[in-house]
């Protein structure tokens, strides 16, 4: 158990499916290169990702260059049931995400796909990714804007038609509804439990990743919340 940790929290964390026994890393793969280019105006952007447990999720856009934020949390139900134990269950609507603030003239939002595809979701898995399962874990796209829509459904596109995977992609695009960030525990997960059995298994790896994969995209620092 985490110490520090409230009595409330660690009985969520203890429920979670973050918490299964890991036996071995997801496989990293090189996406394709996007063949549409965001054009994006100047200013911070925002984009949702769910892509399985949020720790990884953040810890990995937490070390890519041009974000300044990368907030844990839910997506897809309501307000009500936007707490860990309830969106534990799998029957909110909810996935686990992450609302990504970004600076396009950093990194752009098709390199975040790539980047996200590459190293954090596998894009044919449904309702589950790594050793976790439910419809809370599901990998999805959530553009706040028109042009991430339309970059979105494109880079989707080319993905079923690059061959880089052996089964179909079933990654959807989501509208937006509303996010909640996750409970505070949950917020800077990997930095501050860097020893965690689920995180050294599952989810250090992602960050090598994107190191190996993009050398010129990833930082070595970790943003904060």
């Amino acid at each position: 158990m985490i110490r520090g940790l409230g009595l409330v929290a660690a009985f969520s964390l203890a429920l979670a499916a973050c918490q299964q026994p890991a036996i071995a890393s997801e496989d990293i793969v090189r996406a394709p290169a996007p063949t549409l280019i965001a054009q994006e105006k100047k200013g911070l952007k925002v984009a949702i990702f769910a892509g399985g447990c949020f720790w990884g999720v953040e810890g990995v856009f937490s070390h890519v260059k041009g974000v300044t934020s990368a907030v844990s949390g839910y997506h897809g139900g309501g307000k009500a049931d936007a707490d860990y134990h309830t969106v534990s269950t799998g029957r909110t609507g909810h996935a686990e995400a992450v609302r990504v603030t970004y600076d396009p003239s950093v990194v752009r939002y098709d390199q975040l796909l790539q980047v996200f595809f590459s190293v954090v979701a596998d894009p044919t898995l449904k309702n589950r990714q790594g050793p976790d399962a439910g419809t809370q874990y599901r990998a999805a796209l959530v553009p706040l804007n028109p042009e991430q829509r339309r970059v979105a459904a494109a880079y989707l596109t080319q993905m079923a038609k690059s061959g880089v995977w052996n089964r179909p992609i079933v990654t959807a695009i989501e509208p937006y509804k509303a996010f909640y960030p996750a409970e505070g525990y949950h917020q800077d997960f990997m930095l501050k439990n860097p020893r965690h059995p689920y995180i050294t298994a599952w989810d250090a790896p992602k960050v090598q990743g994107l190191k190996s994969l993009y050398p010129a995209l990833y930082r070595v620092g970790f943003v904060r919340n």
